[in-house]
């Protein structure tokens, strides 16, 4: 009997202590200014990529089975670029650089369909840093027609990116986000990668107008001007001044 009751006394203690709530470690404060810093270091800024002040530069062209395409300069520029918000620090302009003039391309259609054309730069434009979104001035003469920026990335490979349609009337500001690389570094549209460091960024090398087929006849006008870059400078302006440059 004795032998009995110590054994229920033994099972009431044991039953107890696995009631008990566990002891809660102490993890400290959380600071909030401190949250993401390791996993999220950006610096943002807002970069002028292109002004269009130079008519060369520019070379239109599409199918002459599909029309004639000819581009010029004119002189004028859109009222809403004084009134657009930048992001971080202001766009690095060059003081010497004028801005007063915009690119015009007239197509001349020979016929209807899922015409095409182009109007590339004589070379790549890189832009520094890792770019985050890309925009352009466009007046688009309301036309159901679709503007891509074409780009080139760190491994020269050239995508194709839709800014939209042009169905509206005046100067409108297009943006679109450059969409991020593959998680293995080597698919999609990729801005960097540790085993190539001396490759790194994304060039614009032109743009392209898909043609609706209901509105592929008579004369098109488009204009373009102003070309931007939301980018993140982080990496060229925390680099140390005494470290080497992996370009040889």
């Amino acid at each position: 009997m004795k032998h009995a009751n110590i054994i229920r006394f033994a099972a009431a203690v044991l039953a107890s202590a696995l009631v008990l709530p566990a002891m809660a470690q102490d993890v400290g404060t959380p600071n909030a200014g401190t949250i993401g810093v390791d996993t999220a270091q950006q610096k943002l800024k807002e970069v002028s990529v292109e002004k269009f002040e130079d008519a060369g530069f520019w070379m239109p062209s599409m199918s002459t089975d599909e029309g004639y395409i000819t581009g010029r300069l004119f002189a004028g520029s859109p009222t809403g670029k004084a009134e657009d918000p930048l992001v971080g620090q202001p766009i690095t302009i060059d003081p010497k650089a004028s801005d007063t003039q915009v690119l015009g391309i007239r197509v001349d259609f020979l016929r209807r369909g899922y015409n095409s054309f182009e109007v590339r730069a004589k070379k790549p434009i890189p832009v520094e840093g890792i770019t985050k979104t890309l925009s352009v001035w466009v007046a688009g003469r309301n036309y159901n027609h679709g503007l891509k920026i074409l780009i080139v990335d760190a491994f020269g490979r050239e995508f194709e990116l839709p800014l939209g349609t042009l169905n509206f009337q005046g100067w409108k500001k297009l943006s679109v986000a450059v969409p991020p690389q593959g998680s293995d570094g080597v698919t999609g549209i990729v801005q960097r990668n540790y085993h190539y460091n001396n490759l790194m960024g994304i060039k614009v090398v032109g743009f392209k107008v898909d043609c609706d087929p209901i509105e592929s006849f008579g004369v098109y006008y488009v204009y373009l001007d102003d070309l931007r870059a939301i980018t993140d400078l982080f990496a060229e302006e925390s680099r140390d001044s005494d470290d080497m440059v992996d370009a040889w």
